[in-house]
């Protein structure tokens, strides 16, 4: 997925309000951008980092710069940006490049199911199982390689593990899928220290016969693509 306008480099002065992070662009100016993500983006939001940021020129849209990445300037980035991995799985689902669930063609985005809620991606295939797939952007590490999630309690996180146990009682198929916005992880551990309830979660929904895959994804400031799957640490 490449990105629609070329990122420029910036400054974090500081992040508030969750979603609100003022920059220093490199002319000097200073600037408030979006931050499109819920988390506490532990170890990603300390003031004089490198980021890159997406103009826009969207009358509709407030702000004119959208916080995308943050480079470590040792090579590796993270993409802070969670709707991000959805839009890039999307096209990675479109050609078939994951190969557990390639025998799908009916590809699905937000649809509404259980209580008031809504899966990244329902799979449909004649023949096959409905697969109902939940996409969660991973971003942590507080180890050197180990990409974590969650960075924070998330209740809303705990609902979809439950959402989905239901829908292996209805006889579908359902998969968690953790997206690692890290360039510099290669392993993957729940964060249960952070969020107790939503490792337990976890691990009552694959013992309900939920499966989990973990893939990474390749960062630059041109684009973000689905890397390759990764092991649980």
């Amino acid at each position: 997925m490449e990105f629609t306008t070329p990122l420029i480099p910036a400054r974090l002065i500081r992040r508030y309000k969750r979603f609100l992070a003022d920059c220093r662009l490199e002319d000097g100016r200073e600037i408030t951008a979006h931050c499109a993500n819920p988390g506490s983006m532990l170890g990603l939001a300390e003031p004089g980092m490198k980021l890159w940021l997406e103009p826009n020129d969207d009358p509709k849209k407030k702000l004119k710069y959208g916080w995308r990445l943050v480079d470590h300037e040792n090579g590796h980035c993270t993409g802070v940006d969670t709707s991000v991995p959805n839009r890039a799985l999307r096209a990675a689902l479109f050609a078939r490049e994951i190969p557990e669930l390639a025998a799908y063609e009916t590809i699905r985005p937000e649809v509404k199911y259980g209580e008031n809620s809504r899966i990244d991606f329902l799979l449909q295939q004649e023949g096959l199982p409905d697969c109902y797939v939940e996409v969660k952007s991973v971003t942590l590490s507080r180890q050197q390689g180990l990409a974590e999630f969650p960075d924070s309690v998330t209740a809303r996180g705990t609902k979809h593990l439950g959402e989905l146990i239901n829908m292996i009682e209805a006889g579908h198929r359902a998969v968690m899928l953790y997206l690692v916005q890290r360039s510099d992880c290669d392993r993957f551990a729940l964060a249960a220290d952070i969020d107790p309830s939503y490792a337990a979660a976890f691990d009552r929904a694959q013992a309900a016969g939920v499966e989990r895959f973990i893939y990474t994804t390749c960062l630059s400031p041109q684009e973000i693509t689905i890397g390759g799957p990764i092991p649980a640490a």
